[in-house]
């Protein structure tokens, strides 16, 4: 256990993520941490809100580790807070070696992380051990894909894709055969989300593509459900209703008591054995059921909204790292609390 007087330096990659700011800001709120920012683009918004950045390269560069290791050997870092999904891999295949250095970071084992990061063996892992899961397909062809589509009910029933291997919405698309175009043109912001079967085929064709998640489309509530698992174990898991999202990212929302929601949260990081801030996200099926999305292995962008609520999940995770002891308080969540985020300008 690291003694809870000392100053703690921790060091936050992805200084240059939407969630970046806010993340910044929870972490603050403990005065006996002293924070580096880090990122490998120099004009990461954490270089303005901050004063102590560092220039990284990205995860996929040879030189990406060594830096990162004469980084935390320079400013004596005690924890690292990855905030980019690319990192966690390669930071989890040489955890052990940072804390030969004397550096934890907050990261699930690599077994755990290629399990999440893959959608499709994540959706089969899952119903293998009896957690409900959408209905779905992986496909590898044009052919199966189309097969997959039909088989899932389309075009009486709405389905979606999305690459096995991706975040951040990219490549998620849904088919919806009951769609207005024409209204969806004139009345709705563009979303980029929607697309024609027709499209789809067209542009699958045009090059080898990567294995697709082919599932039902849920067309109920979204949540969004920040947790913080100890080895498997969950700590807290604190769903929050997403009313209103801009290009994938929360900005409105409630904090909501639901315990088949806490549990099958609880179930999922149990099965992969996760650990540190994760995020997960479920939606309703047309019956109603909480059901899977995706799984972030780290620290949400919106997990700022929980401070409203009452709970500081960055810093929470950075105190079990330390061994530090949890107060009670500390874990009591405000549920009802409402969230809306908004934009705010740097100047430099």
């Amino acid at each position: 256990m690291t003694d809870q007087s000392a100053t703690i330096n921790i060091l936050m990659t992805g200084g240059g993520a939407p969630g970046a700011a806010g993340i910044l800001h929870c972490l603050k709120q403990c005065p006996a941490f002293r924070i580096w920012t880090a990122d490998a683009s120099p004009d990461a918004v954490s270089r303005h809100l901050h004063d102590r950045f560092e220039l990284i390269p990205v995860a996929a560069d040879t030189d990406y580790i060594p830096q990162m290791l004469s980084l935390c050997h320079a400013r004596n870092i005690q924890v690292v807070m990855p905030l980019v999904t690319r990192e966690l891999m390669t930071l989890a295949g040489f955890a052990d070696l940072f804390k030969m250095h004397g550096t934890e970071i907050l990261v699930s084992p690599v077994n755990s992380l290629e399990l999440a990061n893959d959608k499709g063996n994540l959706y089969r892992a899952l119903q293998m051990h009896g957690l409900p899961v959408p209905a779905f397909r992986i496909v590898h062809t044009i052919e199966e894909f189309d097969n997959a589509v039909n088989e899932l009910g389309y075009p009486a029933r709405p389905v979606c894709f999305k690459p096995c291997q991706g975040n951040g919405s990219r490549g998620f698309r849904v088919l919806d055969a009951s769609l207005d175009e024409a209204d969806w043109l004139f009345h709705q912001k563009p979303s980029g989300i929607h697309i024609t079967l027709s499209e789809a085929q067209r542009l699958l064709q045009l090059k080898p593509f990567p294995p697709l998640l082919v599932a039902e489309f849920l067309p109920g509530e979204e949540y969004s459900v920040d947790c913080l698992a100890n080895h498997g174990e969950t700590v807290i898991a604190i769903p929050r209703l997403r009313s209103k999202m801009i290009n994938g990212i929360s900005v409105s929302g409630t904090f909501m008591q639901d315990e088949e929601i806490i549990n099958y949260c609880t179930a999922i990081i149990r099965m992969l054995g996760l650990h540190g801030n994760i995020g997960i996200q479920v939606r309703r099926s047309v019956n109603g059921q909480p059901l899977l999305l995706e799984v972030n292995p780290r620290v949400q962008g919106t997990i700022v909204a929980a401070l409203g609520a009452g709970v500081n999940l960055p810093v929470l995770a950075v105190k079990q790292a330390l061994g530090w002891p949890v107060a009670t308080d500390e874990l009591k969540v405000k549920w009802g609390t409402h969230f809306m985020r908004y934009w705010q300008e740097v100047f430099y």
